[in-house]
Formats: structure tokens, C-alpha cells, sequence
């Protein structure tokens, strides 16, 4: 396979990974896979969460098909597939577990209105502590929070936690 071709199935492949990371995260994680993604939404104590093991999950069929097109035999094309799905890993880890949730000790401060957006979509995400009624499940692309903000209050504030340090029944809106 001439390496042009394995750099296009490379790029796309990460870029298809945004598709399915949305895909995933709203009807599995938010769905029936949300036993093991709840951990994520309630305070972490200690490294690990059980939303771990989703990368542990993901990172299966990347290690196959670099396997497969590397050692196997198969069709070299799924070698490339292999390492766009990793580099989508880790560009998603990068992003998700050290920039957002900060699960490695950093000093970084977003300046670039992307990083900002997709940041704050996260955390409002992140707000709502339930299966149902959250917003912004993509990560590399995000809608603005404006919109994400809107679509809270027009569900009621469905499974919004209520601000840091305030009683259940505050009257103040933890969204704007």
C-alpha cells in the first residue's frame, strides 16, 4: 500500500473517531453502558474511575487491526485504521483526562477561543450529574456554549447539581 493512501485511511480514521466517540458516548455511556460511565460524573477518589475501562474497551480494536496489518497479514490498510483509532486515544486523553479533568498536574491555560469552547461545553456536560438530560457528547468539536446553556434550561435543569457548597433547593442558576 503506497503510503499516501495509509496517511488519507490514517487522517480519516481520526477524524471518523469524533463520529463514533459522540455515537458512543450518547447511546452506550448514557445508555447502557452508563453502570460503569457514572463514575465519571461524581467526584473521582483516588486515580481510577470505572469510565476507565472504556479505554481499555477501545483500545481493543486498535491493537487488533495494528496487529493484524502489521504482524498478521492482513490487508496493510487496517494497520493504518489501527493507529488513527490510537492517535484519536490519545489526542482524546491528551484533551479529556489532562487538559479538562486535569488527572495529570499541569499549569496550561486555554487562550484559544477552540480550546475555551470546547473546554466550557464539557464542563456543562458535566454539570448535569444523570443518565438522561446532559448535553455535548462529541469532544473535538463542541457546540457553543451559548446553545449548550439554552438547551439546559429549555429541559428544566434536568439532573443539574446544584453549585458547589449551596443546599439542594438554591435559588441561583448553576447553568449561566
Amino acid at each position: 500500500m503506497h503510503w499516501a493512501t495509509g496517511l488519507l485511511l490514517f487522517v480519516a480514521t481520526v477524524l471518523g473517531m469524533e463520529g463514533f466517540a459522540y455515537v458512543a458516548h450518547r447511546w452506550l455511556m448514557h445508555g447502557p453502558g452508563w453502570f460503569l460511565h457514572e463514575s465519571h460524573h461524581r467526584p473521582r477518589h483516588g486515580n481510577w474511575e470505572l469510565n476507565d475501562l472504556y479505554a481499555a474497551i477501545f483500545a481493543v480494536p486498535s491493537i487488533m487491526l495494528l496487529l493484524g496489518g502489521v504482524q498478521l497479514g492482513w490487508w496493510p490498510g487496517f494497520a493504518w485504521i489501527g493507529a488513527g483509532i490510537a492517535a484519536y486515544g490519545a489526542i482524546y486523553f491528551g484533551f479529556h483526562d489532562v487538559i479538562v479533568h486535569k488527572r495529570l498536574a499541569h499549569r496550561y491555560l486555554p487562550k484559544s477561543t477552540y480550546m475555551k469552547r470546547i473546554i466550557q461545553a464539557h464542563r456543562l456536560h458535566h454539570v448535569v450529574e444523570t443518565k438522561h438530560g446532559t448535553v455535548s457528547f462529541g469532544f473535538l468539536w463542541a457546540p457553543k456554549p451559548e446553545d449548550l446553556k439554552a438547551e439546559l434550561k429549555r429541559r428544566n435543569r434536568v439532573g443539574v447539581r446544584a453549585p458547589v457548597g449551596a443546599p439542594a433547593e438554591h435559588e441561583t442558576d448553576p447553568v449561566d
